[in-house]
């Protein structure tokens, strides 16, 4: 007789159906364990899990050949998650519990010497799974309040064999537990704790308002990091769909703790360190990088030039596609990877720039090598370009501003609103709600500046260099400046403002967007050009 119990492998977020088939065959003078079907290490240790299970609750294997078969068979099955389905369908191969018994239930678990059941990644996503299969799903009990938020999913967890084998007897009844926690609102720091850097303040609601990408440039000290983690505080929390993108990753990664989700976007601040594989995952068993982590939130990259090459520019594709393929010889993933890049680099390698007080004696050549560390596309993707100048003991004397992050999330949050509501009413991909995400026919309909602010950018482009992806970020990001302004329409004023923070290799483009900014009529404008980097025009 063949016993079968469905369990899961696990591909990208998506949990794959997999049957696992056990039968003994013949009589031996020993057991003869085989498990078949593409298992990797984890799993062919299985076997000696499953054994050391049954031997902590009083059950031997039979001397007979036990043969294990994970269909399909030309699937990768990776993971200790498929301990406690293999030992369910060894226990209705053997008579000890009833064959019908597992029928629609889906089980995932890795097991203990002991007899327990430990908690395993990917509860989340089998328990979506196996709703969609129709089943049910036997986890882990401390993974049973993360499978419970699969909606209606029916979730057995139970914390050991033992006590799921007398649930399936009937001398033991385990009730369904309750989702984890949600929690929203975590507690962050307040702009007004940041001295000065009116300039950088504004850049950073203008990239929460729009969900552009941002870098900082500037010395140390100078408030790069604290604004950049001040951002979380800007942005709106996780809708249901993207709670629930975004649940499912972590987990994958193992880390959602007793089942509790949050509301809160993800910020994610990986060190210089850090490998190619680490930011968009990979590994033996191609686990979440850094990027997929941050999917609907933040990735902050502080001390950009000091990442290596390969690292930052395998960041290059998940910044226009929003997802991260992750090619091996045996299997091809795709994580989702839809973030907003923050980042903060020193000026030059000394971190001073060659202006100032501890101006860098090798300036500009400094500078400029330190900056080429950082590849010409990569800047290319990056909306906002904005120095943060040395903060003086004067700025460290005024009192606190009187506006912090309470009243820029209200306009960020009013501004957002605008974005999803044009969109809605035009009947357009909800997907392109955010202005960094709008395109094609979006783009065209609400982002085309008057007859002033076309010229302008003409006029940029051709003196400039700006290319076709500079183009249509500055539109992007013209876009939501207007938001922000209350403005339907695109003005001269606002694309003269977006000129202003996009940032090009030559410097070209900034120093036009600069001299047409002082031409402007517009007093809102030149102020903002007074607030940019003087080294970016150079």
């Amino acid at each position: 007789m063949v016993a079968r119990v469905v369990t899961v492998a696990f591909d990208g977020v998506e949990a794959r159906r997999v049957d696992v088939e056990v039968q003994l065959v013949g009589q031996d003078q020993q057991t003869v364990f085989t498990i078949v079907g593409l298992p990797d290490k984890a799993v062919a240790e299985s076997r000696e899990r499953v054994r050391g299970a049954f031997a902590g609750i009083g059950l031997a294997l039979p001397a007979r050949r036990i043969i294990a078969n994970l269909a399909p068979a030309d699937l990768p099955k990776e993971g200790s998650h498929f301990d406690l389905p293999i030992a369910l369908a060894l226990m209705a191969a053997m008579g000890v519990i009833a064959p019908d018994a597992l029928d629609g239930w889906a089980a995932i678990g890795e097991l203990g010497l002991d007899g327990q059941i430990a908690r395993v990644g990917g509860a989340l996503p089998a328990a979506v799974a196996a709703d969609a299969m129709g089943l049910g799903l036997i986890c882990p009990e401390a993974t049973g309040p993360e499978a419970a938020w699969a909606g209606g999913a029916r979730i057995l967890a139970p914390r050991s064999l033992i006590a799921l084998v007398n649930h399936f007897k009937g001398t033991q009844v385990l009730r369904a537990p309750e989702p984890g926690p949600l929690a929203s609102g975590k507690a962050v720091p307040d702009l007004r704790e940041v001295k000065g850097q009116e300039g950088a303040k504004r850049a950073l609601e203008i990239a929460a308002a729009g969900g552009h990408n941002l870098l900082f440039i500037g010395p140390p000290g100078s408030g790069k990091s604290m604004m950049a983690q001040r951002l979380p505080g800007l942005l709106p929390p996780l809708t249901s769909q993207e709670l629930l993108e975004t649940s499912m990753v972590w987990s994958v990664a193992g880390l959602i703790e007793r089942g509790a989700l949050t509301r809160d976007r993800p910020f994610r601040s990986p060190h210089h360190s850090a490998s190619m594989a680490a930011l968009t995952g990979g590994g033996l068993r191609a686990k979440p990088g850094e990027a997929s982590l941050a999917h609907n939130g933040v990735l902050f990259l502080d001390e950009l030039p000091e990442y290596s090459a390969q690292a930052l520019d395998s960041l290059r594709a998940p910044l226009e596609t929003g997802e991260i393929a992750v090619a091996r010889a045996n299997a091809h993933i795709r994580y989702p990877a839809r973030f907003q890049l923050v980042a903060a680099m020193n000026p030059c390698r000394c971190g001073m720039g060659g202006a100032g007080r501890g101006a860098c004696g090798k300036a500009p050549r400094c500078q400029r090598d330190y900056q080429n560390r950082v590849s010409g596309p990569m800047f290319d993707r990056i909306d906002l370009t904005v120095e943060t100048p040395p903060v003086t003991a004067a700025d460290m004397t005024l009192p606190p501003p009187p506006e912090g992050t309470a009243e820029a999330r209200a306009r960020v949050t009013a501004a957002r609103a605008q974005q999803e509501e044009r969109v809605r009413a035009a009947g357009l991909d909800p997907a392109q709600g955010l202005n960094a995400r709008a395109s094609g026919d979006t783009l065209d309909r609400f982002a085309t500046p008057d007859e002033a602010g076309r010229m302008l950018l003409m006029r940029a482009g051709e003196a400039g260099g700006l290319t076709a992806r500079g183009w249509t970020r500055t539109l992007r990001l013209a876009r939501t400046i207007a938001d922000l302004d209350g403005c339907t329409g695109v003005l001269r004023r606002h694309i003269a403002e977006a000129l202003i923070y996009r940032r090009s290799t030559v410097g070209a483009e900034a120093d036009f967007s600069r001299r047409q900014a002082h031409r402007s009529d517009a007093p809102e404008i030149r102020e903002a050009e007074t607030d940019q980097a003087p080294f970016l025009y150079s």
